[in-house]
């Protein structure tokens, strides 16, 4: 699951920084889907260690009387724009000093290795399975991670058009198991779509 939407009036790439929370559209995105999850057979809930992925976690744990673990694994990608705006117009890439963060999007050099989020979202994902073996586990994270993993399980390269991602906030992006084999992704958005072009959703 993408965490809800985050109150951001400054509108910058918030990344990994603390003290963002979800906004009130946020709080109601993450009880709607608790409420679209309360009849599933969940074991385990677990979430980035970033503010807003945890409260969102929240009410889906409390719908199940479970508490919220927490996965490093999960967090957010690194990124070398944190706290900046990089909206079109009036954003950090105006700048000719930050052009060079932008030579290499196939890795990419702006931030965190694409394979690299691939192979620790998918060793929180195997870890969170086997922990909630017979049962479904929740595993809440951010845009990027969860459409990095997707694209690496569907076997598409992992550079990418962030226009073009399908992860809205607050939406499941469902990884089905049969014994160990993945057998299906289904992607719904309980919260409805939102924009993926719009920086500090």
């Amino acid at each position: 699951m993408r965490h809800g939407e985050v109150h951001n009036p400054k509108g910058i790439l918030y990344g990994r920084l603390p003290g963002f929370s979800l906004s009130v559209t946020g709080r109601s995105q993450a009880a709607t889907v608790a409420r679209t999850l309360a009849d599933h057979d969940i074991a385990l809930v677990v979430a980035s260690p970033l503010q807003r992925a945890q409260e969102t976690a929240a009410p889906i744990a409390g719908q199940h009387g479970l508490i919220v673990r927490t996965d490093d694994n999960l967090i957010e990608a690194g990124n070398t724009f944190e706290g900046l705006r990089v909206s079109v117009g009036d954003g950090a890439l105006r700048k000719p000093r930050h052009w060079w963060k932008l030579r290499d999007p196939f890795t990419p050099s702006w931030g965190e290795p694409y394979l690299q989020i691939a192979h620790r979202m998918l060793a929180a994902v195997n870890k969170a399975r086997v922990e909630a073996t017979g049962h479904e586990a929740v595993v809440v994270s951010h845009q990027l991670p969860v459409w990095t993993l997707r694209r690496f399980l569907e076997g598409r390269r992992l550079w990418h058009d962030p226009r073009q991602r399908q992860c809205s906030l607050a939406s499941l992006t469902s990884l089905v198991y049969q014994g160990d084999t993945l057998i299906d992704i289904v992607y719904s958005e309980p919260s409805g779509g939102s924009d993926p072009r719009v920086t500090g959703a």
